[in-house]
């Protein structure tokens, strides 16, 4: 017996070497990251204490570091009375999370007694799959306000894409966080969060520039590829090819689109959202490009990658492409399937009606779009517009109009109210269009008087009655216009010319008012005018009558005139004409006139602001000479 207690004893000591040296194996393999030769020694301890916490606690880590998470829950399960919720609620909501079952996550999250920041870490990318982003976002803003780690740049990613998200699917403005666009993370959420606002000029920048970072922060790892920098840059350029497309450069997107599919990156979430917009460019033409991307939308795994709204657009699409190749009972089944996902939306029930005028049912199509607009009110008025549509492809215009003035929310709408006359015009109904136009008016006489809205539809009824002879109507129009703007000439012109159709002496009274007195334009004063002295009472008198005229000097030039040959023009006379001497300054040609030159080529005329005029001095003296000769006029 002593022997036999004996080496139970030296058994004891040597099992608890063992464990120890286990134990000492564990640590050394969980630094170097060797989770598998860990777990291989975790299993040796437990081997000898199947209920030891701290084995079973390591068991549960090193599987999810190897990525085991369904054993690591079943772990969890199996020991639930020695690994309590207090001890193991972050391995077991993380287990939870990646395996997508996000609802038990948020559940054992919240029913952890103590919120540790790595729970807090955790309950924010929970929310942020469940789409509660208000939540998340007030969690992020904790942590980085409370937290001091090396996690911050992750954190500060985080929040910005939070408010992408906000941007994109909810529309919401996003406020200032005061985040610096410091990595191409960033960058890249804030293009995100401009494409949500409408900023595409804006967004391209940032994606540039999250371009230029993630280049520069790859190419510092030696061990990083050409391959990997460009399988990393995909997710840029996909969201660069999608503002393309929203820019209507469909031709260059749809390029960058298929660049991105030819490099197979491993994001399924990615190629997902790629073949959908590629579908979308598609539209109907290029079907069977269309049934070759539409099986990536279908890869495992895009359901935990995108949003509700994304998930929701590849269905719609998928519908339409179904319709689009003539898959009639397909078509029906995806868009039923998203009529009853969500019954509010308004696109299953329009690809429903689309298909059915595909196959020529069009009483069918307006009788379901009717039943959806009696159940969804708030929705009727798109329903009406495609219901009026339908009935315009019916040939039935005048239905689509009654249709149309049926929708009370638009009915004073300027594009209501065209699309309303200028249908009526087409069916000849007259008294019905200028009905609509009255009807408009004095609704914008009681509620915006005077707007701009309301005097153009005024104007617009005005010409619409003379076009269509309704002269006495239109001048009612013409004269609260007049009377608006009295400085509107043409106003003015149109109810004169309505008034001499229907009332001729009105038109001479409207006449006679509008004529204006003729300014009397200010006279010139003489370069001489002195007002300190009085101007010669005599100066309107020709030069002979007045009192002090002494009659002209007897001088040369009556010594010369008759002599030469009878009819000639003496050289004198034509030298005293400024206009005939080389000297004289041209005029300016009016424009399209062709003025006389020298023979020689034009091409080496010096340009005019450099030209030195020909004979200067002559003409100097000559016009000195004139001057003397002619001064007999002036004050």
């Amino acid at each position: 017996m002593a022997a036999g207690a004996g080496s139970g004893s030296g058994a004891g000591a040597a099992e608890a070497a063992s464990v120890a040296s286990l134990w000492s194996e564990v640590n050394r393999s969980g630094q170097n990251g060797d989770f598998g030769r860990a777990l291989k020694s975790v299993n040796k301890i437990l081997q000898v204490n199947k209920d030891d916490v701290t084995a079973l606690h390591c068991k549960v880590v090193c599987l999810i570091q190897s990525g085991s998470f369904k054993e690591a829950l079943s772990v969890i399960h199996t020991h639930t009375k020695v690994l309590t919720s207090d001890l193991i609620a972050f391995e077991k909501a993380y287990c939870e999370y990646r395996l997508n079952r996000i609802e038990n996550a948020l559940k054992t999250i919240q029913g952890a007694s103590q919120q540790t920041d790595k729970l807090k870490e955790l309950y924010g990318q929970v929310l942020y799959r469940l789409e509660r982003y208000d939540e998340c976002l007030a969690v992020y803003r904790d942590l980085i306000r409370n937290s001091q780690d090396d996690y911050e740049e992750e954190r500060k990613t985080n929040l910005s894409a939070v408010v992408a998200a906000q941007s994109a699917w909810e529309k919401v403005v996003p406020e200032d966080l005061g985040l610096q666009e410091a990595t191409y993370e960033l960058c890249y959420n804030a293009a995100c969060a401009l494409i949500g606002q409408g900023r595409l000029n804006d967004a391209v920048k940032s994606l540039q520039k999250a371009e230029e970072l993630c280049r520069q922060s790859l190419a510092e790892d030696s061990d990083v590829t050409e391959e990997d920098i460009e399988s990393e840059l995909a997710i840029i350029r996909g969201q660069m090819a999608y503002i393309l497309q929203l820019q209507g450069h469909t031709e260059e997107a749809l390029q960058l689109y298929n660049q991105i599919i030819k490099l197979k990156p491993t994001d399924v979430g990615l190629l997902a959202v790629i073949a959908n917009n590629i579908i979308t460019i598609n539209k109907d033409q290029n079907v069977f490009d269309s049934k070759k991307k539409v099986k990536l939308t279908n890869a495992e795994g895009v359901e935990h990658k995108l949003s509700k709204k994304q998930l929701q657009a590849i269905e719609f699409n998928k519908a339409l492409l179904a319709m689009y190749t003539n898959q009639a009972d397909q078509c029906r089944k995806l868009s039923s399937s998203l009529e009853s996902q969500s019954p509010e939306h308004l696109l299953p029930v329009l690809i429903q009606a689309a298909q059915l005028c595909r196959e020529k049912q069009h009483t069918k199509a307006i009788d379901l779009l009717q039943e959806f607009a009696d159940q969804h009110p708030e929705k009727a008025a798109e329903i009406k517009l495609t219901m009026a549509q339908l009935k315009v492809a019916q040939g039935n215009i005048t239905k689509a109009c009654v249709i149309l003035r049926s929708i009370e929310e638009l009915r004073q709408k300027p594009g209501m109210v065209s699309a309303l006359v200028m249908m009526y015009s087409h069916e000849e109904d007259i008294d019905s269009a200028i009905e609509v136009l009255t009807q408009t008016i004095e609704w914008y006489e009681k509620s915006q008087p005077k707007s701009s809205v309301h005097l153009l539809l005024i104007r617009e009824a005005a010409n619409f009655k003379l076009k269509h002879g309704r002269k006495k109507e239109a001048i009612r129009d013409l004269e609260e216009l007049w009377k608006q703007s009295p400085e509107d000439i043409h106003t003015l012109a149109q109810l004169i010319s309505a008034y001499s159709l229907v009332d001729p002496e009105k038109a001479k009274v409207q006449g006679d008012v509008v004529k204006k007195k003729k300014k009397k334009k200010k006279g010139k004063l003489p370069k001489n005018y002195d007002p300190k002295v009085a101007p010669d009472p005599e100066r309107w008198l020709p030069m002979r009558e007045r009192s002090y005229y002494r009659g002209r000097k007897k001088g040369k030039k009556k010594d010369q005139i008759g002599k030469g040959t009878q009819g000639a023009t003496s050289a004198a006379s034509s030298e005293l004409d400024a206009s005939k001497t080389a000297s004289s300054p041209p005029t300016s040609p009016r424009p399209g006139t062709v003025t006389a030159v020298p023979s020689a080529s034009t091409s080496n005329m010096i340009p005019p602001r450099h030209q030195k005029p020909v004979g200067a001095a002559g003409t100097k003296k000559k016009q000195q000479q004139k001057k003397k000769k002619g001064g007999k006029g002036g004050w």
